[in-house]
């Protein structure tokens, strides 16, 4: 849900721009604290899938199965993509840039960093 809540308030910015300024600020705050939040419970997870794959040899065990066919290559699909897939690193990039945007908002609105 902080995921669905975060993408609508940053579509909302888009009407929000022809209103008050405050409430695109509101919800630019919203949307980059739900991406935090969203990503990084994100990342967690991907990351403690790979470790439990990593720890317990679960390729080794989907590849040993007695399961047949299709349902023995889906199962080792899914286990060996839980331990190398490209998404965890994904939402690693998306919760570090959306902290570091969250961090210069913050100062910019304290007039800490001015631009021009």
């Amino acid at each position: 849900m902080t995921g669905i809540i975060a993408t609508i308030a940053y579509r909302i910015i888009i009407v929000l721009n022809f209103y008050d300024p405050f409430w695109v600020k509101v919800a630019w705050y919203i949307g980059t604290m739900g991406f935090i939040l969203y990503f990084g419970n994100r990342y967690s997870i991907q990351k403690k899938r790979a470790n439990l794959v990593e720890k317990y040899g679960l390729i080794h065990l989907a590849q040993e199965t007695k399961a047949k066919g299709k349902q023995k290559k889906a199962l080792e699909y899914i286990v060996r993509t839980t331990l190398n897939s490209k998404s965890q690193w994904n939402s690693l990039f998306i919760f570090v840039l959306s902290l570091l945007a969250l961090v210069v908002g913050i100062l910019m609105d304290m007039n800490v960093i001015k631009i021009a």
